[in-house]
């Protein structure tokens, strides 16, 4: 039971050097995964407008909300991750990929 305590401890000190890293690995496969039911959506509201305020929109949602969630989300992301100990953070993380894993085999 050490041994696996010794190993949760030593990944999650690991893990915070690359916290960054990880959040924006996070970040940029919730995009992945729910950029397109987000596409279809806005697709769906702005479906009647004309051509150039549809690309308007799409390019805004693309360019700039997808852009700036990478960039202001991401430390959101890491600052909230920063707050588990060294007994729970690696476990988080890896249950928070098996889901992310889990999604993207559903869609």
């Amino acid at each position: 039971m050490d041994l696996l305590l010794e190993l949760i401890v030593s990944l999650s000190r690991w893990s915070r050097g690359h916290l960054y890293d990880i959040s924006l690995a996070i970040m940029a496969s919730l995009l992945v995964i729910f950029g397109p039911a987000i596409n279809q959506w806005v697709q769906r509201q702005v479906g009647g407008f004309n051509f150039v305020f549809r690309t308007l929109v799409f390019i805004l949602l693309c360019a700039a909300g997808y852009g700036l969630a990478m960039i202001y989300l991401t430390p959101w992301l890491m600052r909230g991750l920063g707050q588990f100990n060294n007994y729970t953070l690696s476990p988080v993380l890896l249950l928070v990929f098996i889901v992310i894993g889990v999604l993207a085999d559903r869609r």
